[in-house]
């Protein structure tokens, strides 16, 4: 699935908007006290994907949700699907989502879509069925994760 460089450019300015916001209070410290910080990211070698650790804090601020993905039987083929509202694309058009593997941790996990039919996302591969996934926040843990607003 190809996006447009406008839809990804918007995707990008929108990302680091809503990561600003959702992370900071109006006199700059973060959400979850002046000492902590709202998000820790984890240090990788580069060309791998952190994980981005929020403050219970900074998950309330900027509202964060979850669903499942979840195996459907779809013309009688079981089939991983995602909620939309998980799926983000990077700059590269490249399509992910943010999966939980402890509370208040998460980490981008790539998706191969295959089709997209209203607020769901049919996968030709990602995550198994069961992972949870982030439906609301996305956005901002993307941006904490590029560390923008840094």
């Amino acid at each position: 699935m190809r996006i447009s460089n406008h839809v990804r450019t918007g995707v990008a300015v929108i990302a680091a908007g809503l990561a600003m916001a959702g992370c900071a209070t109006a006199s700059g410290t973060s959400a979850g006290g002046p000492d902590e910080a709202p998000a820790v990211v984890e240090q990788v070698p580069e060309g791998e994907i952190p994980s981005v650790t929020l403050t219970a804090d900074a998950a309330e601020r900027i509202g964060l949700q979850t669903g499942t993905i979840t195996e459907q039987n779809i013309d009688g083929v079981p089939r991983k699907v995602v909620p939309y509202a998980a799926l983000l694309y990077d700059a590269k058009g490249d399509a992910y989502v943010f999966a939980t593997s402890a509370q208040l941790v998460f980490k981008r996990a790539k998706l191969v879509v295959d089709t997209i039919t209203g607020d769901r996302v049919v996968l030709a591969d990602g995550p198994p069925a069961g992972t949870t996934v982030v439906t609301v926040g996305a956005a901002e843990l993307f941006g904490a994760e590029a560390e923008i607003g840094e």
